[in-house]
C-alpha cells in the first residue's frame, strides 16, 4: 500500500519501507492544495516586485545581489549546477530514495513556494525506481545538504545520472523510458529542492532503524555470554532497575531475563558467584543508556522528517515571507554523534565479555580460547584481535563532528553542522558493530557447547540460529569466513528473528 505524504505522518519505519523496500508513495490531496496556494502567494509577490532571498536575489554572501526578471528563472538552473559539487562514490540507493521522500514531505507542508510539479516529479521517479546518482561527500549540513540534494535536483531538468533497472544511465534516458515529463525549473523551484538537511536525516533514520535492532541482538549476545559464564542473575531483576528509574535499563534487563527464561541459572540450580565483573552485571545499565539515547535521537529525526526544513519559508495565511536557518542540521547531527559513540561503547562491552569467554582465568572452567586442544590449537584467540581492531576504529570515529565547523561562503555561512560527516562515520561504526557482535555470538555459541546445564529458551534458539551458519570449532580453521558470515547474520537480524520466534517480541524503549 502506498505511503501517503502529507507533511505530518512520516516515520522512520515508513521511510525504510520506501527507501529500502521500494514501496510506492503518493501526495495527499490536501498537501497538493497547500502547495498550490503557497505557489500563488509567491507568484503574486514576484509580480509585485518584492525582493525575496533565493528567488530574485543571489544566495549566501551574494544575497544582496538583486536579479532582474530575465535572470530570475535562469538563476535556478545555475544554482543547481554550481551546488552539484560533491565528490566520492555514489551514495547507496536506499539513502537517496529516503532523502527524496524527506524532501517531498517538507514541500508537502505547503510553505516552500515551489510548483507542484517539483514534488510530483520526485514521486514519479521514486515509483518508477529511478534514483539519481549522488556523491556521498560534499555536504557541510547547513544551508541543507546542498551538494547531494543538487545532484538529485538535476533530474528536475532531465540532467545528471541515475540508477534504473540495475544500470547507471543518463537521467533523461530513464525519464523518457518511464514516461516522466521533465518539469524544468522556474523561480524558487531549485532552491526549494535543496535547502534542507534531507540526506543526512535520511541516513540517520536508516541507521536508527538498524541500531535499534542491533541493540536487541546485543542483549541476546549478552544473555548467551552470561549463560556461558555462569552469571549471577540478580543484577537483571526488574525491580532493581525500576528503583533507579531509567527506562532503557528497565527494558534491557527485561529482555535479558526474557532470553534467559528457563535457564538453570534463573531457577537457582547452579552455584554462581556472589557478584560478577562489571562487563557482566552492568550490561543493562550500559545498553540501557544507549537505548535511552536512541529514543531521543528517534524523536529528533522524526521531528525533522515532518518539519519545515527550508529557507525562505512562505506563509500564505499571513501573507509574508520568513528567512532563517531551518536548514541547519545540528538538531539531528548532535544526537547522532552520541548514537555513534553509544554503539562503540556497547561494542566495547561486548568485547570485554568476549575476553572473559576466552581467558581461562576468567571463564569459570571453559577451556583456554574455547578450544579443546589449547597449545596445538589457538581456538578463537585471533577473533579477539579482530574485534579489538574494529573497536579502535569505532573509537577513532566517535569524535563528534558537530563541533568541527569550518566557515565557508566568505563567512556568511560561518557555522555549519558537519552532519554529513556524522552520518558517514556512523555508517562505519555500525558496520563494525555488526562484526564485533557477530564475533561475541560466535564465541558464546562455542562456549555453550562446553556447558551441560539447561539454557534459557532464547539462548537455545540463538545457539541453533548461529549453528546454521557457523560450525563448532573443533580444530583450528581459517576464521575470516566465519567472522564475515556472522557480521551478515547480525546485519540481517537472523538471531533476533530466531529468538523472537521462541520467546515472543523483545521489548523496545523507543515505541
Amino acid at each position: 500500500m502506498p505511503i501517503v505524504l502529507d507533511g505530518t505522518g512520516l516515520t522512520i519505519e515508513k521511510l525504510v519501507r520506501v527507501g529500502r523496500e521500494g514501496e510506492a508513495v503518493e501526495l495527499a490531496p490536501a498537501a497538493l492544495q497547500g502547495i498550490q496556494t503557497c505557489r500563488a502567494l509567491l507568484e503574486r509577490k514576484i509580480a509585485a516586485g518584492e525582493t525575496m532571498y533565493g528567488v530574485n536575489t543571489g544566495i549566501g554572501e551574494l544575497a544582496n545581489v538583486r536579479l532582474d526578471d530575465s535572470q530570475t528563472r535562469e538563476f535556478q538552473k545555475y544554482l543547481i549546477y554550481n551546488h552539484a559539487a560533491g565528490i566520492g562514490k555514489p551514495a547507496p540507493v536506499e539513502r537517496v530514495r529516503a532523502a527524496m521522500v524527506g524532501r517531498i514531505n517538507v514541500q508537502a507542508k505547503g510553505y516552500s513556494g515551489c510548483r507542484p510539479e517539483i514534488p510530483l516529479t520526485y514521486i514519479a521517479l521514486l515509483n518508477a525506481g529511478i534514483t539519481p546518482v549522488v556523491c556521498e561527500k560534499g555536504s557541510v549540513g547547513a544551508c541543507g545538504d546542498l551538494a547531494p540534494m543538487s545532484q538529485i535536483a538535476l533530474s528536475l531538468m532531465g540532467e545528471g545520472e541515475c540508477f534504473f533497472d540495475g544500470n547507471r544511465i543518463p537521467t533523461r534516458e530513464a525519464m523518457d523510458s518511464a514516461g516522466i515529463p521533465v518539469p524544468g525549473l522556474e523561480a524558487r523551484d531549485g532552491l526549494s529542492a535543496i535547502n534542507g538537511s534531507n540526506l543526512l536525516t535520511a541516513i540517520s533514520a536508516l541507521q536508527l532503524y538498524d541500531a535499534e535492532r542491533w541493540i536487541q541482538q546485543a542483549e541476546i549476545a549478552a544473555a548467551m555470554s552470561l549463560e556461558s559464564l555462569l552469571a549471577n542473575m540478580k543484577p537483571y531483576t526488574g525491580r532493581l532497575h525500576e528503583l533507579r528509574g531509567f527506562r532503557g535499563a528497565i527494558t534491557s534487563a527485561a529482555n535479558l531475563s526474557q532470553v534467559l527464561s528457563g535457564s538453570d541459572l534463573v531457577t537457582g540450580k547452579m552455584e554462581v558467584k556472589v557478584q560478577d565483573a562489571y562487563s557482566m552485571r552492568s550490561t543493562p545499565q550500559v545498553i540501557g543508556a544507549l537505548r535511552d539515547h536512541l529514543a531521543f535521537a528517534r524523536k529528533q529525526v522524526e521531528i525533522e522528517l515532518n518539519g519545515v526544513g527550508d529557507n525562505p519559508i512562505f506563509l500564505p495565511d499571513e501573507d509574508r515571507v520568513l528567512t532563517g536557518a531551518n536548514f541547519q542540521g545540528t538538531p539531528v547531527s548532535m544526537p547522532m554523534d552520541m548514537v555513534g559513540a553509544g554503539i562503540a561503547m556497547v561494542s566495547v562491552l561486548s568485547e570485554r565479555r568476549l575476553n572473559r569467554l576466552l581467558n581461562p582465568a576468567l571463564s569459570v572452567g571453559l577451556p583456554a580460547f574455547l578450544t579443546k586442544g589449547a597449545g596445538m590449537f589457538s581456538g578463537m584467540m585471533l577473533s579477539q584481535y579482530t574485534a579489538d581492531m574494529l573497536i579502535v576504529e569505532q573509537r577513532t570515529l566517535s569524535a563528534p563532528a558537530c563541533v568541527q565547523s569550518i566557515p565557508a561562503a566568505a563567512d556568511q555561512e560561518d557555522f555549519v553542522s558537519m552532519g554529513m560527516n556524522t552520518a558517514l562515520k556512523n555508517s562505519q561504526i555500525l558496520e563494525n558493530a555488526w562484526g564485533v557482535l557477530g564475533i561475541e555470538l560466535m564465541a558464546a555459541a562455542q562456549a555453550l557447547d562446553f556447558r551441560e546445564h539447561r539454557f534459557g529458551d532464547g539462548v537455545r534458539a540463538a545457539h541453533t540460529a548461529i549453528r546454521e551458519h557457523v560450525e563448532f570449532l573443533d580444530v583450528d580453521r581459517p576464521l575470516y569466513s566465519d567472522h564475515n558470515t556472522m557480521a551478515g547474520v547480525v546485519q540481517r537480524c537472523e538471531v533476533l528473528k530466531a529468538v523472537e520466534a521462541v520467546t515472543g517480541p523483545l521489548s523496545s524503549s523507543w515505541e
